[in-house]
Parts: C-alpha cells; structure tokens; sequence
C-alpha cells in the first residue's frame, strides 16, 4: 500500500536549498512513500474574517491536498531562529476554520536547513511546538538538522556528498516506518 506524503517547503525562494533536499528525499525515498510536495506560495495570510462563507479559492485547494494525504515531511529553513512566514501561515491555512484542521492525527517528520552551521535548530524546534498542538505526532528520531547545506548540493541543487545522500535515505526511511507505526488506520 502506497503512503500519500504532503511534503512542505518552508522557503519560497527559486532554488531554495530546501526545496534542493526536498526534492532529494523524493528521490530516495522507499517504494512505499508517495512524496507529494504542496505548494505554499499563493496562500493569503490567514484572515478568519475572510474564512467565514466561503473560504479563498488558494486556502480551499491548499486544504483538501493536505486532507489526502496520509502523514507531513517538512522542509524548512531557518529565518531569525524560527520558521519563514509562509510556512507558519500555511500551518494557520490548514488548522481552520476551527474544529477542521487538516492536520489533526498526522505523523509528521521536520528536515531543517541552513548554510550556517545550527542546520536550522531554532526553526525546528518552533516549528515542533506547533504540530504538538496541532495533533501532529512528530518523529523524534532520527532528528534532521543540516547544517552547511550549499556544502553538500552541486550547482544544479543536487546532493554531490555520498554521506549527506546516505543521511537523508537514512532519514526518509525512518520516516516510512514511523508513518506506518502512528497513522490512523
């Protein structure tokens, strides 16, 4: 049985070294993890006032894509210790309107990114704060912190070191099998 994977990138820039590992993890992950990476860009920040009728167009489409899918990877880089807007905003986007959280139940994982050498620990551990809340059982182990990110992807945004391509299979696989463990059945 194939595993519908939501795959959020946190950065929004074109050639994001988040969307590079992302990407990445799509490629070694195990036959039974279908990576589905949903885009984050066209959200409006999240207004309940404009959520009341009928919700936005990008808000509606953005919910049902992550309602499919059976377990979250984020991807994330880390801007000013915590996580970029877009991805906070996203994570407001699916947890309402109140009550229907597209969230609720899913495992997740979170691969932090950074060309610096914390590989993004602020930005994992904020964003873990709020997908406890959100329900979110969240892989403990293997923890993904990457740090000198731009070190290990060659100019096409492809992995070029043999021990970063092992330790992200290292990371996908885990997930596989803490996804099959913690989803709802």
């Amino acid at each position: 049985m194939s595993l519908r994977i939501a795959v959020i990138v946190g950065s929004l820039r074109k050639g994001a070294f988040s969307r590079a590992i992302a990407l990445a993890l799509k490629e070694l992950a195990p036959p039974q993890l279908e990576l589905n990476i949903i885009e984050t860009g066209d959200l409006p920040l999240y207004n309940p006032d404009l959520d009341e009728a009928t919700p936005l167009a990008p808000w509606q489409r953005f919910r049902e894509e992550v309602a499919q899918m059976d377990a979250v990877l984020f991807v994330t880089p880390e801007y000013n210790r915590s996580v970029p807007a877009s991805l906070k905003n996203a994570l407001d986007v699916g947890s309402r309107p109140y009550g229907h959280s597209v969230w609720s139940k899913k495992p997740c994982a979170i691969v932090s990114v950074s060309p610096g050498g914390m590989g993004g620990f602020g930005a994992n551990h904020h964003l873990r704060q709020s997908l406890v809340f959100l329900d979110m059982p969240v892989m403990q182990q293997p923890e993904a912190y990457i740090g000198h990110v731009n070190d290990a992807l060659d100019a096409e945004g492809k992995v070029k070191q043999d021990n970063m391509r092992s330790f992200l299979k290292t990371i996908i696989d885990s997930f596989a099998d803490w996804t099959e463990r913690t989803r709802p059945q």
